[in-house]
């Protein structure tokens, strides 16, 4: 049985690293032209040459965004751009874009090339159109339910590939196709600008007879109906594997290194048990608890079970959930002192009670017992953004384990 790809968003080199080392069997991430989010670091060519090289020599692979949509004069700087990607190496591109392809057909024929969701393939007819002209994959629409996607499969050529989101942010629009944010801010969406006004909050009114305002939503505090609840289909992995998408795609570029990190751990948990044993897959509840212990936002199933319904928007708060810092990760090994030397991410002290989390390994509970500085001197805590401690914990760690803490609420203490 061919296994589903895991593809994890990586807004930066250590993003990268992090995706790969965590479980993920590919990466897409974005240059610094030509990407959908321009507010993420992004990569420049030798970060890309570095990536793919890391990549590579783990049998895994690298996909690059050129999925906005470009004006004229844009054009000019593309060819020379696939000519770096192809030397590089990367191993597909991803466009939206009818003229980007057909320039990446004409300038790197053999580069892979998958349709971008922004391209909102919502049909067989669709799909087969882009394969008929050289594309591998197709990212389907997001609005497209398990038998929507399941039409697709059956009426394409097998080895074209379906990727769809499983995981992240959903759109209010129709596959990112918004012009909200340009209006409202001059920050272009389709240029990966997006301000995401659409988390904002709005009264919403019409005018009467009597040339009066009414509200148009009664019943709730809070106008934030624009608000989507974000997409987690962790719960459903046989049924997403057998609609017949082949890749599972995480949304998240501009996220954090724990985000993909405790993201990527959780779904390669739950795609790993299915194919151990798929009769008898069951849901664990503990992956899902693992995707709330990252910073994260209410979850829905969007499309996949048909239209949804209002229960798919969080009318009362646009506000992220965050019920775990994250303190630090372990960078290095001090054997002759046995102490883990750790990058703070947050604020921890001596004595600490930590949850630890590694690639392909259960959660495990560690204490603090000791700290130093870089100096070796003893400290009673790590306060300063960044900076690299040394601990002695109770429990044997590794290179790029990371560690968490619950945030203690004051009304709690």
């Amino acid at each position: 049985m061919k296994k589903i790809e895991l593809l994890a968003p990586a807004g930066d080199l250590e993003r990268l690293k992090i995706a790969f080392t965590y479980g993920a069997d590919a990466v897409y991430i974005g240059g610094e032209i030509f990407g959908m989010r321009s507010a993420a670091k992004n990569f420049t060519i030798e970060e890309m040459k570095e990536g793919v090289e890391f990549a590579h020599n783990l049998g895994k692979q690298v996909f690059v965004t050129i999925n906005i949509i470009p004006r004229n004069e844009e054009l000019e700087q593309l060819p020379p751009y696939l000519l770096q990607l192809q030397e590089i190496g990367v191993d597909a591109v991803i466009v939206s874009d009818a003229g980007v392809f057909s320039i990446v057909k004409k300038t790197i024929p053999n580069m892979e090339v998958h349709i971008s969701t922004q391209a909102s393939t919502s049909n067989s007819l669709a799909a087969k159109f882009w394969y008929e002209q050289g594309a591998q994959r197709v990212v389907t629409a997001r609005e497209l339910s398990f038998d929507e996607i399941r039409a697709i499969r059956d009426n394409v050529p097998e080895d074209m590939d379906i990727e769809a989101f499983v995981h992240g942010a959903m759109c209010m629009s129709y596959s990112g196709k918004c012009v909200i944010s340009n209006y409202t801010t001059g920050r272009d969406a389709n240029r990966g600008a997006c301000a995401q006004p659409c988390r904002w909050k709005y009264d919403l009114v019409k005018e009467n007879e009597n040339g009066e305002y009414e509200e148009v939503i009664n019943g709730i505090d809070s106008s934030f109906f624009f608000n989507s609840k974000d997409l987690c289909m962790i719960e459903y992995i046989p049924q997403l594997i057998e609609c017949g998408i082949t890749s599972f795609k995480i949304e998240g570029r501009m996220k954090t290194a724990y985000y993909v990190a405790t993201t990527v751990r959780a779904y390669r948990m739950a795609i790993d048990a299915y194919y151990e044993d798929p009769e008898n897959w069951k849901f664990n509840p503990m992956w899902l608890e693992e995707l709330k212990k990252g910073s994260h936002r209410d979850y829905s199933t969007g499309f996949y079970f048909d239209r949804p319904s209002d229960k798919a928007h969080n009318y009362e708060s646009a506000s992220y959930i965050r019920n775990y810092d994250f303190v630090g990760i372990v960078r290095d090994y001090d054997a002759e002192n046995d102490l883990y030397i750790v990058e703070q991410r947050n604020k921890m002290n001596v004595l600490d009670k930590v949850e630890v989390i590694g690639p392909y390994k259960e959660t495990m509970f560690a204490t603090i017992e000791e700290m130093y500085n870089e100096d070796g001197e003893p400290i009673e805590s790590a306060p300063h953004a960044r900076q690299i401690v040394k601990l002695k914990l109770d429990i044997k760690v590794d290179k790029n384990y990371m560690l968490r803490k619950p945030i203690v609420s004051i009304n709690t203490i």
